[in-house]
C-alpha cells in the first residue's frame, strides 16, 4: 500500500511540474508575441534578455514587470533621437527616471522600475554592449519635494543674456515659455509649429496619448522666427545637430550646461528641466489657476501640478499682507 501511495504521489507531482512548465512555456511565448508587435529598437536583445529570465525560472510577473520598464525606458530612449543600446549614457537614464516622476508615476512604482531596468542593463554589461561604469554610482530617486527646483528670475535674466547662439536661444525659450517636457522639444517637427495662431501642437504627448496645445510667448516667438529664417529648410525636425542629425537629450544638456556656466550659474543646481519648472512657477505665481496650468504642463494629476510649481516667497508675502490688513481693518466678522 505504502508504494503504491508513493507512486501515485510521484505521478501527481510529475503531472504538476509538466503543468507548470506548460503554463511558463505559454507565458514566455506570450511575452515574446507581444514584444514583436512592438516598435522597439534592438529587440533582438530584449527577446534574449527575456528569454534570460526565463531560463533563470523568473516568475510571470518578473517577466512581464521587466518587459513594461523595458518598453517605458526605449520609448523615452527613441524619442531622445537614439536606437542603438551602445549610445546609452547615464544622463539618459537620469532623464527617464525625472520623466516618470514628472508624468505623476508614484515613488514606490518608479523605483521598481528602475529596478528591472537595472536588470536589463546589467545583462547588457555582461554581454559586452554598453561599459560597467554606467551604473557605477547609484542612481537616485528625487522625492517630490526635491524635483529640480525652478530658476530665480535673475539668474533666468543672466542665462538668457549670455545666449547668443539663434537656435540654441529658439531652443531655451521655447523650453522656457512653453513648460515642454525636452523629450517632447526634441521631438517636434516644423509641421507642428502654428507661426501664425502662436501655438505648438503636441498630437501626442510624452508618456500618454492625450496631446496638448502650447502658447509661444513673445520673446520666444521671436526667437523661433529668427532660428525658422536660418535653418536648413529640407530639414523635417525643428531642431538639428551637426550634420543634420535630430538633436540628443545629451546634446541639449550640453548646451544648456555651457551657457551656465558662461552665465556663472554651474553651481545652483539647475538642470534642463529647470526650465520646465521655472515656467509652472512663474505663471503660478503671476496668477494662473492650478486647473489651467495643468493643462499647459500635461499632468494627469493636479497633485504633481502643485509640486511642481512653487509660490515664490514675495508672492507669500504679498498675500499675508493683504490678508492682515483685512483683518487689523476688522474685515473678519465673527461667527454666529
Amino acid at each position: 500500500m505504502t508504494r503504491t501511495t508513493s507512486a501515485i504521489e510521484q505521478a501527481l507531482i510529475s503531472e504538476q511540474e509538466r503543468v507548470y512548465d506548460q503554463h511558463k512555456s505559454t507565458i514566455i511565448n506570450q511575452i515574446l508575441q507581444k514584444l514583436s508587435k512592438m516598435d522597439l529598437p534592438e529587440q533582438e536583445r530584449v527577446q534574449g534578455y527575456m528569454r534570460h529570465k526565463w531560463r533563470l525560472n523568473h516568475k510571470p510577473n518578473s517577466l512581464r514587470n521587466s518587459l513594461i520598464a523595458i518598453e517605458l525606458f526605449l520609448t523615452f530612449y527613441t524619442s531622445l533621437g537614439k536606437n542603438r543600446l551602445e549610445e546609452i549614457v547615464r544622463e539618459d537614464l537620469e532623464a527617464f527616471v525625472e520623466s516618470e516622476q514628472d508624468r505623476g508615476t508614484k515613488i514606490t512604482s518608479a523605483r521598481t522600475r528602475l529596478m528591472y531596468l537595472l536588470g536589463f542593463l546589467r545583462f547588457l554589461i555582461e554581454d559586452n554592449v554598453i561599459p560597467e561604469t554606467l551604473l557605477r554610482r547609484k542612481i537616485r530617486l528625487k522625492l517630490p519635494d526635491l524635483l529640480p527646483r525652478a530658476m530665480n528670475p535673475g539668474d533666468v535674466r543672466q542665462l538668457l543674456s549670455v545666449i547668443g547662439h539663434i537656435r540654441d536661444r529658439a531652443l531655451i525659450l521655447v523650453l522656457l515659455r512653453t513648460g515642454m517636457r525636452i523629450g517632447e522639444l526634441l521631438a517636434l517637427k516644423v509641421n507642428d509649429l502654428d507661426i501664425r495662431e502662436r501655438k505648438i501642437h503636441l498630437l501626442e504627448g510624452e508618456k500618454n496619448s492625450l496631446g496638448r496645445v502650447v502658447y509661444l510667448s513673445d520673446d520666444a516667438l521671436f526667437a523661433l522666427r529668427r532660428w525658422l529664417s536660418k535653418r536648413d529648410q529640407k530639414e523635417r525636425a525643428l531642431f538639428y545637430g551637426r550634420g543634420r542629425d535630430p538633436l540628443g537629450y545629451s546634446s541639449a544638456r550640453h548646451l544648456f550646461v555651457k551657457y551656465l556656466k558662461k552665465a556663472g550659474l554651474e553651481n545652483r543646481g539647475y538642470t534642463v528641466h529647470s526650465l520646465r519648472h521655472t515656467f509652472a512657477s512663474e505663471l503660478l505665481n503671476a496668477g494662473m489657476r492650478l486647473e489651467c496650468l495643468q493643462q499647459l504642463l500635461g499632468h494627469h494629476n493636479i497633485e504633481m501640478t502643485r509640486r511642481y510649481a512653487r509660490l515664490t516667497d514675495k508672492t507669500r508675502e504679498e498675500e499675508y499682507f493683504r490678508a492682515m490688513a483685512i483683518i487689523e481693518k476688522g474685515g473678519i466678522h465673527e461667527q454666529c
